[in-house]
């Protein structure tokens, strides 16, 4: 299988059944991967073992006596149903040796032909490290907090959303309920995107939002960081009123909304809420300063017990006070070191007229 077959394979999103144990699959998988073991977390510890101990031959007689009898058949009807599904997925171990021949065996003698990769998990991920190596040229849309970056991306097709990859809004308040992707995860997903966008609408550059190196707790890879310091930065801007508005629906309505749906309890809903804008602030209390800090934790604690009362209004008071004082001077300091990469500025409707007419300009 060449590079040429890893790129249809993540392209179409083929199904994949990953037969490392599941402490491998967390640390790092892909997108359209189902995590089927061979051998469970304990059965691999023990097989390592029996391996530096005993030697190869020893390790595989282990293997075969753990995964004998029923649990071989459970585990084979697991790949089984899930071939059943998918008919053209595919199927790896690490690097494509003896845990992915022995299943793609086992399935063929039960009369199933699914094809193994080779070189397994290592080669698919050392492909899309190499896709991250030679991106296409990009275009950075920047803006300050809550002018809309991520409404605006929505309308364009030539887009990777590395937030949404990321789980995360990208502000020390920008947490979601559920966790973010481990970083391997993440830089798999961000590389099957850029795949995606220069297979679909070739030519011409993918708009990325502008980020700092982390976005929560995960790292930009390297090579992106460089390449988004060096591509022409279209600036999105907005109105104060407008962009306390946003933050206040986006942030505080409709994430309570999320809290309520999974907690049955309100009260619970709301001590979870507030705990993700006071963790927020916490977050950044050495920016701030330690008055500063303690004056806008005490607003956002009144805030949400107003909450609690069902008044969302008194947000609108703290949010201001931290886009002003904080977020915007940050903003305007690193937006004045890269003013000269500046194409274009605008509104909402500006920008995103811009961004397509350079689209339109590629079909």
């Amino acid at each position: 299988m060449m590079p040429a077959d890893f790129k249809t394979l993540f392209i179409s999103n083929t199904p994949l059944i990953d037969v490392r144990a599941a402490v491998e699959f967390a640390q790092g998988a892909f997108p359209s991967a189902i995590n089927l073991p061979i051998l469970n977390d304990n059965e691999r510890h023990a097989v390592g073992i029996s391996y530096k101990q005993d030697g190869a031959d020893a390790a595989e007689r282990l293997g075969h006596e753990l995964v004998s009898g029923n649990t071989r058949a459970l585990r084979l009807q697991g790949w089984q149903a899930f071939a059943d599904k998918q008919p053209n997925t595919r199927l790896y171990c690490f690097r494509g040796g003896k845990r992915s021949e022995l299943a793609v065996e086992w399935l063929r003698a039960s009369g199933y032909h699914v094809l193994r990769i080779p070189g397994g998990y290592k080669a698919l991920r050392g492909y899309l490290i190499g896709v991250l190596d030679a991106l296409p040229a990009l275009m950075v849309l920047g803006g300050k907090t809550g002018n809309g970056k991520t409404d605006l991306l929505a309308n364009l097709s030539r887009l990777v959303d590395l937030e949404k990859h990321a789980n995360h809004r990208g502000s020390a308040f920008g947490r979601q309920l559920a966790a973010q992707p481990s970083q391997v995860d993440f830089e798999n997903a961000v590389a099957i995107s850029f795949l995606k966008v220069s297979e679909s609408n070739p030519g011409g550059p993918v708009v990325v939002e502008d980020e700092g190196r982390l976005i929560g707790r995960v790292s930009l890879p390297v090579p992106l960081q460089a390449a988004m310091k060096r591509a022409p930065l279209v600036l999105l801007e907005g109105r104060m009123e407008d962009r306390v508005e946003r933050i206040l629906n986006e942030y505080i309505i409709q994430q309570y909304d999320q809290f309520l749906a999974r907690e049955t309890n309100p009260n619970l809903a709301l001590e979870a809420h507030s705990a993700v804008f006071l963790a927020g602030i916490d977050g950044i209390k050495k920016r701030l300063g330690g008055v500063e800090h303690q004056r806008l934790r005490a607003s956002i604690v009144d805030a949400f017990k107003a909450q609690g009362k069902g008044d969302f209004q008194q947000h609108r008071g703290w949010i201001r006070d931290l886009l002003g004082n904080y977020y915007d001077p940050m903003y305007d300091y690193q937006i004045n070191i890269k003013a000269e990469r500046i194409i274009f500025k605008g509104d909402f409707d500006s920008v995103t007229e811009y961004l397509r007419s350079l689209e339109a300009e590629l079909e």
